[in-house]
């Protein structure tokens, strides 16, 4: 069982008195980066959980946060937290109606908003949630208008109540690791979010795994950019401030390279798109170099390919072994290392698969990626790579306390501390994902080696993950272009790829009817479906009919087929569903081509 001690408020707070004047936090504003210390950093948290108190909020009702990365993300969260609420995340690029249904079913009372976007969202939606009394603007340039449900952050804060300073001690008193801590929705095969159940054992189960698995100390410093709407990223900023690190939250996701320079952090969390990025753009800058310097970055790479394999062999390098990869590390490697700020400790990496190429690639100049593998059902991580003897093809071994067995279909099965409550009033759903002895169902097929290396072989259920960790319903899309009557049949292509794409059958007699309208020449349905004109129209009711969904699960590419997916071909169960693996395998060619420009993000 999670000692008390592990319980996340009271570990901060700790934190707070001990580091006084040393840096908590740092953000980018104006181009300059500023810093928060552990004092003013306390006295925030305390001022907004006095305002929170002070508005009426009792223990366990839910404040939602729906705003990009800031340090106010973590103040509303920390601070709901002081006073015994849940907090709920949203994805700050969702829609109005995924946050009005996320907020009606958490029953959130105050939403903490970060952009204008998001506010404007929120109030479109606001009597859409019954429950909904107030809507807080974080950042200082959203115009809030005259509306009599929305404040300023300042505004808020204002409120504060000293008068209500013997209920947060109380609260904070009464703290317990049984007190739910957080709801996360993720999205649902068909579409409907799920609210995960999480509390207080389940993340100071983390905490105290990830002290026997990682060194972290007060010294590190961490570059926080994946959205920390997301278990990953929440998980990681929990651990960095429990461990009195630096956590430094960057807003635009396109000024990565810059922080890196600026910040240059010890440690970070980062998805496999990040690495492939990085992994690709330096493959193709050689191929542009010179001879001389394409064999003398091979070389270098191959030393600390070979240094990398005696680390997690357990063997010692031979002197002129050691002697060369000093040699490569300056001439090379090291100036690789610097595209990541050059003080790069090690680097937690989930979200999805990481290609074992690219994994290598990274260890071999000489950058820790600890790849792990995790859901929000767990609290993220249940298995990481470490730091020496690890199997590159493998997702790691178990974390402490994690219990991990094969099930039916081979699928992974796992139990612990660290696993959910449940699903939030979806007992069904929540009887559904464990078995009989209390694992839970991960939907993922795999095995064990007699080593414990955890495999992934396959995905049993229908969720896909995109390279950059985003769940995708593939249903919910299919089923939004679907609607269409120029449209037959449509198979989403998303996991494990940069972005979403589609195979599409349209309707050929809604189509032709439309040529014959614009008076289009065709000899067949090949050439039809290839005519620019078709093309085109096809492309702008696609995009107008995915405006309601967030921009990760709209689909950036599709490829037209001349004939329908069926039965006979294999492409289509007796019940009508796609069988995916098979229609991925038969336009395996047509599925490449779309992702073959580099240039789509």
């Amino acid at each position: 069982m999670a000692n008390i001690d592990f319980h996340i408020v009271k570990k901060i707070r700790q934190q707070v008195c001990r580091n006084g004047e040393r840096v908590a936090l740092k953000y980018k504003l104006d181009d300059i980066w500023n810093d928060i210390s552990w004092n003013q950093f306390g006295a925030q948290l305390d001022s907004l959980s006095l305002s929170l108190l002070n508005y009426g909020i009792k223990v366990q009702d839910k404040i939602g946060i729906f705003a990009n990365n800031m340090p106010n993300w973590t103040v509303a969260d920390l601070a709901s937290l002081q006073i015994r609420a849940v907090t709920v995340p949203i994805y700050p690029t969702s829609t109005a109606s995924q946050a009005a249904y996320i907020l009606d079913n958490a029953d959130v009372r105050i939403l903490f908003v970060g952009e204008q976007s998001q506010f404007d969202a929120a109030v479109s939606i606001f009597e859409q949630c019954p429950n909904l009394e107030l809507i807080v603007a974080m950042s200082d340039d959203v115009s809030i208008g005259q509306y009599h449900f929305a404040c300023s952050w300042q505004e808020f804060m204002a409120s504060s109540d000293r008068t209500q300073q013997p209920e947060l001690e109380l609260r904070l008193a009464k703290a317990n690791l049984d007190d739910l801590l957080t709801l996360i929705y993720t999205s649902g095969t068909t579409g409907q979010p799920k609210g995960v159940m999480l509390d207080y054992r389940n993340v100071a189960a983390q905490l105290e795994g990830h002290d026997k698995c990682l060194s972290l100390t007060d010294e590190d410093v961490s570059l926080c950019f994946l959205p920390l709407s997301h278990v990953f990223e929440r998980a990681w900023t929990f651990y960095t401030l429990y461990r009195g690190a630096t956590n430094c939250y960057l807003k635009d996701t396109m000024q990565v390279r810059e922080a890196l320079s600026d910040i240059k952090p010890t440690v970070m969390c980062a998805v496999p798109r990040f690495y492939e990025k990085i992994f690709s753009a330096t493959h193709d800058k050689v191929s542009k170099a010179p001879m001389t310097k394409k064999l003398l970055f091979t070389w270098a790479v191959n030393m600390g390919a070979k240094i990398a394999l005696c680390q997690q062999q357990g063997n010692r390098p031979s002197f002129w072994l050691k002697y060369a990869h000093r040699l490569a590390d300056k001439l090379v490697l090291s100036k690789l290392r610097s595209l990541l700020g050059g003080r790069i400790n090690f680097m937690p990496c989930g979200g999805a698969k990481l290609d074992e190429s690219i994994g290598r690639f990274f260890h071999a100049i000489g950058i820790n990626i600890k790849l792990g593998y995790g859901m929000t059902e767990t609290t993220a991580t249940i298995s990481c790579w470490d730091d020496g003897s690890f199997q590159p093809q493998s997702i790691g071994t178990s974390m402490p306390k994690v219990e991990v067995k094969i099930g039916d279909n081979n699928e992974i099965l796992v139990r612990g501390p660290m696993v959910m409550r449940g699903y939030y009033k979806m007992p069904e759903e929540t009887a559904k994902s464990f078995d009989s002895q209390g694992f839970l169902k991960t939907g993922d097929a795999g095995h064990i080696d007699d080593k414990g290396n955890l495999f992934i072989t396959d995905r049993i259920k229908e969720l896909m993950k995109t390279s950059g960790g985003k769940y995708i319903a593939p249903q919910l899309v299919e089923g939004t272009i679907g609607k269409d009557h120029f449209f037959e049949q449509v198979a989403i292509i998303a996991d494990t790829r940069k972005f979403v794409s589609a195979l599409i059958v349209p309707c050929f007699d809604s189509l032709e009817a439309y040529a014959k309208e614009l008076n289009i020449k065709y000899q067949d349905r090949i050439e039809l479906i290839k005519h620019h004109q078709i093309v085109e129209m096809l492309e702008r009711r696609v995009n107008d009919l995915q405006k309601e969904l967030a921009k990760f699960e709209q689909i950036k590419k599709f490829k037209l087929l001349p004939k329908a997916f069926s039965m006979d071909t294999g492409e289509l169960t007796p019940t009508q569903k796609l069988r995916r693996k098979v229609i991925n395998e038969k336009y395996q060619h047509e599925i490449e081509e779309m992702y073959r420009d580099e240039a789509v993000k």
